[in-house]
């Protein structure tokens, strides 16, 4: 385990930690997250999908595509006050959320960070305005 992994293990033990923090800007020249410390901190985060160590991906559904571009509208303006920008793919009534550090080619801190507040966005904002399947995320 390199230096970073346990740096973000000792601050992130507390359930609920990823919410209260905020993403830095990756300068890269770091190592990305694998084994261990990345699935300690996939656990943290509500059915996002780890591929192949690389990126994390989530797929939201909603009720129509009015909804769904409103979420994708609110996640850019939340990932504008982060400085962390993920892939989103748009269709009707459903959003995918690709989260990767492009710096390094591979998953950070701030990829989870991002991850839980959009969900928290999700949560606060969305919930009823989810596909019935979706509502226990």
């Amino acid at each position: 385990m390199n230096r970073g992994n346990e740096i973000i293990n000792m601050e992130l033990s507390e359930p609920g930690m990823l919410i209260k923090k905020k993403c830095v800007p990756c300068r890269g020249g770091i190592a990305p997250l694998t084994g261990i410390p990345l699935n300690e901190l996939n656990d943290q985060i509500s059915d996002w999908r780890v591929i192949e160590e690389h990126h994390i991906l989530k797929t939201f559904k909603f009720k129509d595509f009015k909804i769904a571009l409103e979420f994708v509208y609110k996640v850019g303006n939340l990932a504008e006050t982060e400085w962390h920008h993920p892939d989103i793919n748009l269709s009707w009534g459903k959003v995918d959320i690709k989260l990767y550090t492009h710096k390094i080619d591979g998953l950070s801190l701030n990829d989870f960070i991002m991850a839980a507040k959009i969900d928290e966005l999700l949560k606060a904002e969305f919930s009823s305005q989810l596909m019935p399947e979706e509502k226990h995320q």
